[in-house]
Parts: C-alpha cells; sequence; structure tokens
C-alpha cells in the first residue's frame, strides 16, 4: 500500500470533535523508575534505587486519552472501586482532559492498578492489584443505564475488553444493540479468553495476531504456510463476527485488513515505527485513531495507515502515552514508503 503523505497529514484534522463513547475495564498505571548498581544481599534480585515516579491512565483510560490527545471527546464508561485508586484515577483523567463524570463505583471490588518497576527503560518487575470477576446483575442494569443515556450523543463506540469482567455476554451484546438502533459503528479490541460468538455484530475488530489466532478457533497444524494461517484467520473472524472489517496488528510487521467491503481483502501495511522502546497500549492508539477516523467518514484504508503511523510514534515512547495530532502529522512525513 502507497501512502498519499499530503492526504494523510491532511485527514489528521478531520479526527476533532468526534465523541467517542469506551466502554470497558479501566485501571492506573503506576511506574516506579530508578537505576540498578547492585544485587540485594537478601536475594538474588536487583536493587531499583528509585530515581521518579509517575502515574497514568491504564487500560481503557488510555484509549480515552488518546482519543482526547487526538482532539477526540472520549466518554469514558468503566467501573472503579470505592477507594483512593478511584480517586487518583479520576484525577489523572482531568489531566488528561478527560471526563469522570461517566465511572461506575463497585464497592465490591478494588479498583486496578498496575504498578512497574523499571530500571531506566527496562522493565523489572510488573505487580497487579486486581479482583477479576463478571459484574453482578445489578451492576450490569447500571452500566445498561448508563449506555442507553450516552449513545444518542456519540458518532462511535469502543468496546474495550481486558477480561477483567466488565463485559459481560450481556453487556456486549446490549451495547451492539443499542448502538445500531441508534446508527453508531462498534469498533472492538478483543481478548483472546472471550468466546468469540460474543463478539457477533461488532463492526470493525482490531485484534494482535495471538488474539486473532485464538479467537478463529482453527487447528493452526492442518493449514498450509503463515500467509495462509493469516488469511484463514481473518476470513473465519470476519464469518464468525459478521464484522465489516478485522484489522489485526502484527507489531514490527504492520497490519493486515480483512474486509468485506472491497478491494482491502487480506491487504497488508508495513510497520512505521523506526524506533521501538515499549509496545504497552500501542494497541490503545490503534483502536482510538481508527474509531476517530471512521467516525469522521475516513475510508478503512486510510483510517488504517493513520492508525499504523500513530502507532509508530507510541512505541517510540515509554509507557501508554498517545499521539498529538502535530506530532502526528510530523511522524508521517518524516516517515514515507
Amino acid at each position: 500500500m502507497t501512502a498519499n503523505i499530503e492526504k494523510l497529514t491532511g485527514l489528521v484534522d478531520q479526527l476533532k470533535n468526534r465523541k467517542i463513547l469506551i466502554i470497558g475495564d479501566v485501571g492506573l498505571d503506576e511506574y516506579v523508575i530508578g537505576t540498578v548498581r547492585r544485587i540485594s544481599p537478601e536475594a538474588p534480585v536487583p536493587i531499583v534505587e528509585v530515581q521518579e515516579e509517575d502515574k497514568r491512565l491504564g487500560l481503557s483510560g488510555n484509549v480515552a486519552a488518546n482519543v482526547a490527545s487526538l482532539g477526540g471527546n472520549p466518554l469514558l464508561l468503566g467501573i472503579v472501586g470505592d477507594d483512593g485508586a478511584a480517586e487518583i484515577f479520576r484525577q489523572q483523567l482531568k489531566r488528561d482532559k478527560c471526563s469522570s463524570d461517566y465511572l461506575v463505583v463497585d464497592e465490591s471490588r478494588p479498583t486496578t492498578r498496575k504498578l512497574r518497576v523499571m530500571a531506566g527503560q527496562h522493565h523489572v518487575v510488573r505487580v497487579d492489584f486486581e479482583r477479576k470477576k463478571f459484574l453482578s446483575p445489578e451492576m450490569e442494569e447500571k452500566l445498561l443505564s448508563q449506555v442507553k443515556k450516552l449513545i444518542p450523543q456519540c458518532d462511535g463506540v469502543i468496546l474495550e475488553d481486558y477480561a477483567k469482567g466488565m463485559l459481560t455476554a450481556r453487556v456486549i451484546q446490549e451495547v451492539i444493540k443499542i448502538a445500531h438502533e441508534h446508527k453508531k459503528i462498534v469498533t472492538l479490541d478483543p481478548h483472546h479468553t472471550t468466546p468469540i460468538d460474543l463478539y457477533k455484530g461488532v463492526d470493525y475488530m482490531t485484534p494482535n495476531t495471538s488474539e486473532a489466532l485464538a479467537l478463529s478457533e482453527l487447528k493452526i497444524d492442518d493449514l498450509r504456510s503463515p500467509s495462509d494461517t493469516l488469511h484463514e484467520v481473518g476470513e473465519a473472524l470476519l464469518k464468525r463476527t459478521q464484522a465489516r472489517a478485522v484489522v489485526v496488528t502484527r507489531g514490527k510487521d504492520g497490519m493486515s485488513i480483512f474486509s468485506k467491503l472491497g478491494p482491502a481483502q487480506g491487504q497488508h501495511i508495513p510497520t512505521f515505527a523506526q524506533s521501538v522502546f515499549d509496545v504497552t497500549g500501542a494497541g490503545d492508539t490503534v483502536i482510538a485513531t481508527l474509531t476517530l477516523a471512521l467516525t469522521a467518514g475516513i475510508g478503512l484504508e486510510d483510517a488504517c495507515l493513520l492508525s499504523n503511523y500513530a502507532a509508530g510514534v507510541v512505541v517510540g515512547k515509554i509507557g501508554c502515552v498517545s499521539a498529538e495530532p502535530t506530532e502526528l502529522k510530523t511522524y508521517i512525513r518524516e516517515h514515507k514508503i
């Protein structure tokens, strides 16, 4: 695929002011960053001498931050606990120009936190504070009540499945139904452990390669070659979900588009990343950019190109970060294909 650079840079401005409803698990990303000079005398582990600490929006919160950074208006609908981490999460939302008005409190679970200890650019350990469980029927009702209020206001919906228990079978299918009743597109960042049939009816989905393989439920040993594998996986996901398109993100190999809409069947887009420091959150950037572009009326191929360029921006940084319009335009001009 050949990118029209001037056309793409012009399309970046069309991402602004799109209102996107993001529904999914939320969490707080915490970073403890320092240097390692010696091994502990207590156990064979490195001692990290802390130099700085940082807190950022994680999980669906990072998707919301990406939408806001690109000029969109995110409506984040997620579940938090009744705890101090929830308050910090709300403060981070405000810092990143996202509203916390639509968060739902579930007193039976803590707010998810992921603490990463790092030596320079290298992860030493990650500590997760969370409780994975499905929502109670009462919490499902609270969530779906918000969905019914918010979908008429938005331009599109993102379902972010991190398998923490918020996106139950009922929630997924009700969101898709309500969105389509209001003629809103639904994009999905899936999780490999969720049964594929629960995703039936989504318009676009963006699995990575391993997620796509798992969700397809194909026996890979029966397939003929890597290219055949990917093609058959894409076809299987299209058939099982009835999606308009499946965009498989492939890390250093770019992304591949499988679509019912025309010539994009099996089309490949190479990566634009020149420096890769951290792939954390790259998938969040892809689905945020793709959804903004599609709701702005940008065609699928150009939407995918923009998404791939935006991912190239963020993997050159550390942690869950986002790309800004000026930064994205500069990156597009500097990384022609």
